[in-house]
């Protein structure tokens, strides 16, 4: 009688107030569990540096020789410095580590993390998820303190995604690989076109995790090496990564971020919108410096339509920029903006750091011949 009783209140319940919601999936914004690997394994689980078995690492399954390392001196002479935190993992030759990750079918996520190469010129790391995949080169130093930083970006497939980092080289030092000192995760929402602008994202607010505690900016990689960006409405079509920046760690002109154009001509960003042919427009954009040390006669070269700006800028590295306008005319119902920068930077006092200028603000408005 009492089971019947029950089952009455719960269809009189459901009736009154619906059913029951299935548990929503959060928006995504910060480290993967463990993602900074301040969680040790057991001291029974290490071998000097080496992480034995594969579930010893908290929240993570190892595959191959996997390093615990603690930032600083190393036996042998390396200096491996983590930035982040103290803790990072190495992976040695054909190793991996990997964590499965709730997310939402069908939206897109961003992935943020602190990589560097430790012992060879040829180094790559390899991020995947299911029927994604991707190496990215890390043989070229953007900082020259460790903090390099990449994002790269997945659409998923399923409620449940295992991500993995691995290493596909081989090296005569089977410990030889890349530095993991911390890993973000970002769900990427849609960005909208602001009203009148033809740019979708051109203040660069939409983009990957940033950390909090330490950044040297994120370089975002060419659409050859990631086919889905981390900065929407953006294409990567160089060769070398642009960086991604924020006010907490940098000067930027407008807003939250802006991008810094790290690798001269090699390092470029475009973006295609929609125009009327024969129709005018003016192209808008702020340039400057990150307020990073980085010194001297700069220039951004911008293309639209048929027409091409190249506007100068000279920094003292201490921060400022300058508007600059382009007007051209559509000459088909898609119109592609480009910038690129004209010189290779450093800076001042640390020609490890490559540096160069910023780019924000970017809008496109339609105006009379």
């Amino acid at each position: 009688m009492s089971l019947l009783l029950t089952l009455c209140f719960y269809f009189l319940f459901s009736l009154s107030h619906g059913s029951p919601s299935p548990p929503v999936t959060p928006h995504l914004d910060g480290l993967l569990k463990n993602g900074d690997f301040e969680q040790p394994p057991s001291k029974a689980s290490l071998n000097k540096t080496v992480i034995i078995g594969k579930y010893s690492l908290p929240h993570w399954k190892i595959k191959g020789l996997v390093e615990y390392i603690s930032g600083g001196p190393q036996p042998g002479g390396f200096y491996f410095p983590v930035p982040r935190g103290v803790h990072a993992v190495r992976l040695g030759n054909e190793a991996s580590i990997s964590q499965y990750v709730r997310v939402k079918p069908g939206s897109i996520y961003s992935l943020t993390f602190g990589a560097t190469r430790t012992c060879a010129q040829d180094e790559v790391l390899r991020v995947s998820v299911p029927g994604q995949s991707s190496d990215l080169p890390i043989q070229t130093l953007y900082s020259s303190n460790g903090g390099d930083t990449y994002a790269w970006a997945f659409k998923a497939a399923s409620k449940f995604v295992p991500v993995t980092f691995h290493n596909p080289g081989v090296q005569e030092d089977p410990t030889c690989g890349p530095l993991l000192d911390a890993i973000a995760i970002k769900e990427i929402l849609p960005p909208k076109y602001p009203k009148g602008n033809l740019v979708k994202n051109g203040d660069f607010e939409t983009g990957p995790y940033v950390f909090k505690n330490f950044s040297t900016g994120i370089l975002i990689p060419p659409k050859i090496q990631d086919l889905i960006s981390p900065l929407p409405g953006w294409i990567i079509e160089s060769l070398k990564p642009v960086k991604y920046i924020d006010k907490n760690h940098f000067n930027v002109p407008y807003g939250f971020a802006a991008i810094e154009l790290v690798a001269g001509k090699e390092s470029a960003i475009a973006q295609v919108i929609r125009t009327v042919p024969h129709k005018f427009y003016n192209l808008s954009f702020k340039i400057g410096d990150a307020r990073n040390g980085c010194h001297g006669s700069m220039m951004v070269e911008a293309f639209a339509g048929m027409k091409t700006l190249k506007v100068p800028y000279t920094s003292q590295g201490k921060g400022g920029f300058k508007l600059a306008i382009l007007k051209f005319q559509a000459v088909s119902n898609r119109t592609r903006i480009t910038f690129y920068s004209a010189y290779y930077h450093t800076k001042l006092h640390d020609y490890g750091y490559m540096c160069g200028p910023v780019l924000d603000d970017v809008k496109v408005f339609s105006v009379r011949s």
